[in-house]
């Protein structure tokens, strides 16, 4: 018998997707597509992470149409599935396979020593990223190094001037244009929500998760710009997840804002495209609003604003104190400068970016 095992829809173990469809077999397939490239993407987490570096499968796509790309990764839900050939979670059958297949190219973009690990199992042609050598991670290819040194030294991080994106790219030799991140909101579940389109929904993702909650603004922050949202005739929406449920129940009850509670991941996002602008931290919530190609309020104090592209979606705002704890989870000053983040900032901003 026939087959065609270096055709993109070729499964081995079950019918490919063209035979299911139309009956085709292997021998006078019309839709055989030999690869030309099989590419390997370790990027296992954080989930905002997962997303910002689904560019990178557009830019393979446009260099080479017919590439077989395989993703590793611990929120494999969070990938779009029509997108990318094979999306495994990261256990024993991922490491069995790739360790058993020879990949053109191999990209490892996390530092940590699982990914790593898993890097110098792979056998692939060229190699980007990161791997694990002498029991710690280390720079793969040479233009590994300026991103590796971002993450070894503050300085270094606090003068550099390309986004995350950037960064990537040219890690990988790519040549970045602002691809779009791959995201795909769901509308095909048949939400409902319980929405007033007539006035624009401003939704408000008021946590940053529990590693650097120096972000964190206050409720009485909190409950001053939902005033102004409502005065200005918005409808402020309440967005997070069970973390900072305690906290939207609390503003809900002293606003009225809307708040529909907090929900799986599909119908979180699924949310968030309903709004028309998301105010926001440095948080999952950020990377699904540009993900989403929605407009966006960035509230960031701790990091280096040049690591973020909006996309011309957006603008940052800073408090008006300069920041002293860069990438720190505790306040070196004790209060954190987010309190020094004046409410009438954020609504100007809201205001200039909605309009």
């Amino acid at each position: 018998m026939f087959y065609h095992a270096d055709c993109r829809h070729f499964k081995g173990h079950i019918p490919c997707k063209p035979h299911k469809q139309h009956g085709y077999h292997c021998a006078d397939c019309p839709a055989y597509a030999k690869i030309d490239k099989r590419i390997l993407i370790i990027k296992l987490g954080a989930i905002g992470d997962v997303i910002r570096t689904t560019p990178l499968v557009t830019a393979y796509r446009e260099l080479y149409p017919n590439c077989k790309i395989t993703w590793i990764t611990l929120y494999p839900d969070i990938l779009p599935a029509g997108q990318i050939d094979e999306i495994l979670k990261l256990d024993v059958n991922a490491m069995l396979y790739v360790s058993n297949t020879r990949f053109d190219i191999a990209i490892c973009l996390d530092k940590e020593k699982e990914a790593g690990g898993l890097m110098a199992m792979v056998q692939a042609e060229e190699k980007y990223g990161y791997t694990l050598r002498d029991g710690e991670i280390q720079p793969e290819n040479d233009k590994a190094w300026h991103k590796f040194k971002t993450g070894l030294f503050d300085d270094i991080s606090q003068a550099n001037t390309l986004s995350y994106g950037q960064e990537i790219f040219a890690m990988c030799g790519l040549t970045y244009r602002q691809q779009p991140y791959l995201l795909d909101d769901h509308s095909d579940k048949g939400f409902i929500w319980p929405l007033d389109e007539g006035a624009p929904i401003i939704g408000l993702n008021t946590g940053c998760g529990d590693r650097w909650t120096t972000r964190l603004w206050s409720s009485e922050r909190w409950i001053e710009l939902i005033r102004q949202i409502q005065e200005a005739g918005y409808r402020p929406l309440l967005l997070g997840g069970a973390q900072e449920h305690p906290r939207n129940l609390e503003l809900q009850e002293a606003t009225g804002a809307l708040y529909f509670g907090h929900f799986p991941l599909a119908q979180f996002i699924n949310l968030i495209s309903r709004c028309d602008l998301v105010v926001t931290q440095v948080t999952m919530g950020m990377h699904l609003t540009i993900g989403l190609g929605k407009k966006i309020v960035l509230m960031n104090n701790i990091f280096n604003p040049a690591e973020f592209d909006l996309f011309g979606k957006g603008e940052i705002v800073a408090p008006e104190k300069q920041c002293r704890c860069f990438y720190r989870g505790t306040c070196v000053d004790g209060t954190s400068c987010m309190e020094e983040l004046p409410v009438a900032k954020v609504f100007a901003t809201l205001e200039r970016v909605l309009k």
